[in-house]
């Protein structure tokens, strides 16, 4: 098959000799003359492979943690610094700048369930939807090779495309803008520089922030070639999901919503964690009511119309306890087996539940059901 220049696009017989000894894909000159003017914007191609090279090596070597026991096989890689720059015209949430949520701390130990008026509702919808458009974004990217890191630029560039704040950049100090839970990862990973590997798990969780709102979604996703267990813990997750969410409706207790998914799971042979539960979600991004996912809990209220929340399970292939990386974000299970969760955000209607973060195609089944 004829080859052409990359200075000229005629055709070409000489190659680049840097580029053959680094194993990049060829690159063909007419002559000397068209490489020497192509070669300032041809040396980039090098540069970049440089770096991902340096990167990996880099990455190797990087151990933040040398006296800690991980309890599976995942490790944390290096990630670029929390991203500031941010256009002015996008509304940001109080707690962009320092890290403190005051509004929500302010809201604290006050139980009242916030019914929204129909106005607060249509925000919420909207901003459901931004939501939902940003995650499918995300889960166009997951293959093997993709870093996590990757993934959180998309959503990053997505939310600025939308006008929105990505919810969990600096969050509490979180210094990214979406969570990638990975493995044994239970929740709050943060993206990094490893690339996703064959068989891998991992759960994007995203949070956009407009006109005064937050909406909260989460999927776990397959990463090419994924063993029958873990396919099997991945459904389990979404199905126990879809059976809450089946029973949301005026004059449910918030606490029932627990029985019905760990009744499921316990049926499945899995565990369900009890460290973080659902939680109401509007203009504050965490706040009352909270969900816990596993039964016999204490949860606090009756779901009535006009209350909006999420609820969230994450489902573990062994034990339910979980631990914390020395980071103090990243939750990973006890035993270093997988975890799975999916999410979404409800309102709660006059005769059942709108799930706000819905998606739009696929008889709005999840992702990773595409290709079952």
């Amino acid at each position: 098959m004829p080859v052409t220049c990359e200075g000229c696009g005629l055709g070409a017989t000489l190659q680049c000799p840097t580029c053959k000894k680094m194993n990049l894909l060829p690159s063909h000159f007419c002559n000397q003359e068209c490489f020497k003017k192509s070669w300032p914007q041809h040396k980039l191609k090098h540069q970049k492979a440089t770096i991902s090279i340096m990167d990996k090596v880099d990455n190797d070597k990087y151990q933040p943690y040398p006296e800690y026991k991980y309890t599976g096989k995942l490790r944390p890689y290096r990630h670029k610094l929390r991203r500031t720059d941010l256009p002015a015209n996008i509304e940001k949430p109080d707690y962009w700048n320092d890290g403190k949520p005051i509004s929500e701390l302010q809201s604290r130990g006050v139980g009242q369930i916030k019914v929204l008026n129909p106005e607060e509702i249509a925000v919420m919808r909207s901003v459901g939807r931004l939501g939902r458009e940003v995650l499918d974004i995300a889960a166009s990217m997951i293959k093997v090779g993709v870093t996590c890191e990757e993934i959180d630029d998309a959503v990053f560039d997505a939310c600025m495309e939308r006008n929105c704040y990505p919810s969990p950049l600096n969050y509490r100090g979180f210094p990214k803008s979406c969570c990638t839970s990975v493995n044994e990862v239970i929740c709050h990973g943060i993206p990094d520089q490893r690339p996703l590997q064959d068989g891998d798990i991992v759960n994007v969780d995203i949070t956009v922030y407009k006109d005064g709102f937050h909406g909260d979604l989460n999927e776990t996703f397959l990463v090419g070639n994924v063993d029958e267990a873990g396919v099997k813990l991945v459904q389990a997750s979404y199905d126990c999901l879809q059976k809450a969410i089946a029973e949301v409706k005026p004059g449910v207790k918030y606490r029932d919503i627990g029985g019905i998914i760990q009744k499921h799971i316990n049926s499945c042979g899995f565990s369900v964690v009890r460290s973080y539960c659902g939680h109401g979600i509007h203009r504050l991004f965490h706040t009352a009511p909270s969900i816990p996912h596993y039964s016999k809990n204490k949860a606090i209220g009756v779901m009535r119309p006009g209350h909006c929340f999420t609820i969230e399970p994450m489902i573990n292939e062994g034990v339910w306890r979980d631990t914390l990386w020395p980071d103090d974000w990243t939750a990973v299970t006890t035993d270093g087996k997988r975890s799975s969760q999916f999410e979404h955000t409800l309102l709660v209607t006059e005769t059942g539940c709108e799930v706000l973060t819905a998606r739009q195609d696929k008889n709005g089944q999840a992702h990773f059901m595409d290709d079952l």
